[in-house]
């Protein structure tokens, strides 16, 4: 019997042994989620990110999930979902900017939140903010109770 050659999958988990910052508020999220955000980029093109914690709320990585143009960014829930399991996370913190400046969620950032929420629900990962940031500010979800 023929049996093709079909790829292999393996999955691994190294986390890092150095100190881990723990996200306490979104002011905490948005100051650590900034440094991800290279140069000028934050003002000119849209990126999202996701922070993946453990259970005590420490920082397990950070992964650029889509970088967009000036107006928008596409983001992949399997792929959040996917690293979000590969990382052994039980919790993620969203965060994308708004290059124009404005931090009033438009109705794809809330469907968006929404759909991940949900997801991440069945999985019995919880979705613990979802910020939209400019160079000087940002919006929290949470804060405003939109999750």
């Amino acid at each position: 019997m023929y049996l093709p050659q079909v790829a292999e999958i393996k999955i691994s988990y190294h986390p890092s042994k150095g100190e881990r910052p723990t996200m306490i508020t979104s002011k905490d999220a948005f100051n650590y989620f900034k440094g991800f955000f290279i140069g000028d980029t934050i003002c000119l093109q849209e990126q999202c990110a996701a922070m993946y914690l453990n259970r005590a709320n420490k920082v397990l990585g950070v992964s650029i999930l889509s970088i967009g143009g000036m107006t928008g960014t596409v983001v992949d829930i399997r792929l959040t979902l996917s690293i979000t399991l590969k990382c052994a996370a039980v919790s993620v913190l969203l965060c994308h900017n708004h290059p124009s400046g404005n931090l009033k969620p438009s109705a794809a950032d809330k469907e968006l939140t929404t759909k991940i929420k949900q997801a991440a629900e069945l999985f019995d990962i919880k979705l613990v903010d979802h910020l939209i940031i400019t160079s000087e500010s940002y919006f929290s979800f949470a804060d405003e109770r939109l999750l």
